[in-house]
């Protein structure tokens, strides 16, 4: 059975909410500010990189749920989950983001909150648990995925190739939780590149993860904080 992708839609779908200018620097707008622990907020969890036929054998899963312990577990976070046998799965969220200038490039600054097990300093045969790799980017294509001439799901933006930045997805940190235990923690990592929007003002706002762990990686995205500069 295909992987549908799955829609989280518990405020207005895929749309942005508000927007507001920073007191630290009035050019700087907010345009995403998710809380998923207060409400979960509206993403398209999907994946790419993996054969077709696939998904139910490796697991292919995005929603909301409560934390894992020893973290709070009455908080909720945006689980995305799949095991890598592919060596290159991506597993990304998306959400709309409107009411922006017209074909324009921006700068933008992004905190990502989320709880990872994926322990550090460890090898394997098959790659070391931390060696996945967090990415996002603001493009004014819609992140999705196709098959190829041999039945992979292949995105069509340039995400660069696990740690690689590409030319639309860009390179953050690993998900290594900094301890041996496979022990949920929870992690906040900050990026900043440049993103662009259409002609509509319109652009695309993806988090995702490039994996090259051969094993199954799960994460909780708790909060995502987005703004951008002309």
């Amino acid at each position: 059975m295909k992987f549908r992708t799955i829609l989280l839609i518990f405020a207005a779908l895929a749309v942005l909410g508000c927007k507001k200018s920073s007191p630290d620097n009035p050019t700087r707008t907010e345009i995403l500010n998710e809380n998923f622990a207060d409400a979960p907020g509206s993403w398209i969890v999907d994946f790419a990189d993996y054969p077709t036929g696939v998904e139910t054998a490796w697991g292919l899963k995005g929603e909301i749920r409560n934390l894992p312990a020893p973290l709070n577990i009455t908080d909720k976070g945006l689980m995305v989950s799949a095991l890598n046998s592919s060596d290159d799965i991506f597993m990304f969220a998306k959400k709309k983001v409107v009411g922006l200038m017209p074909n324009h490039t921006y700068k933008v600054s992004m905190e990502i909150e989320f709880a990872s097990n994926s322990q550090s300093g460890l090898v394997g045969v098959g790659g070391a648990p931390d060696a996945v790799y967090l990415k996002a980017g603001l493009t004014s294509l819609e992140p999705l995925k196709a098959l190829d001439n041999i039945q992979h799901y292949r995105l069509n933006l340039d995400k660069g190739k696990n740690k690689e930045t590409g030319k639309d997805i860009f390179f953050i940190d690993n998900i290594g939780n900094g301890i041996l235990e496979p022990t949920y923690k929870l992690l906040t990592k900050t990026a900043s590149f440049t993103g662009t929007t259409n002609d509509k003002g319109e652009a695309w706002m993806t988090v995702g993860t490039d994996s090259g762990y051969e094993s199954t990686t799960t994460l909780y995205y708790t909060k995502i904080r987005v703004s951008v500069e002309p």
